[in-house]
């Protein structure tokens, strides 16, 4: 089992630049899922890592401007955010599977409270 505890998340100007964090508690070595919720619309992948591995995937909308990484000493998971846009708006959710790390939500067998990122322009 793991806990996790996402924070980062503030309001921001177009242009500007985040970091959101996920710290985990318990076990520690589950890949890792950054999700994304707008109001109105459903839950939408962004970004994933495996605790065992640096392997990354991105989706298309965020690729080249968000970066996620670990740091195995601090237990965490980041999410840089880049050259943020209005449509980048939303609550922000990391997430945890005891298998593969895919981009399906319902993979994801434990989520964190979320942080809410909002960019104006």
């Amino acid at each position: 089992q793991v806990q996790l505890v996402e924070s980062g998340g503030g309001l921001v100007q177009a242009g500007d630049s985040l970091r959101l964090s996920c710290v985990a508690s318990g076990r520690t070595f589950y890949p890792i899922g950054w999700f994304r919720q707008a109001p109105g619309k459903e839950r939408e992948f962004v970004a994933n890592i495996g605790w065992g591995g640096s392997s990354t995937d991105y989706a298309d909308s965020v690729m080249g401007r968000f970066i996620i990484s670990r740091d195995n000493t601090k237990n965490t998971v980041y999410l840089w955010m880049n050259s943020l846009k209005p449509e980048d708006t939303a609550i922000y959710s990391c997430a945890a599977t005891d298998r593969t790390a895919t981009r399906q939500a319902d993979a994801y067998n434990y989520w964190g409270q979320g942080t809410q990122v909002t960019v104006s322009s």
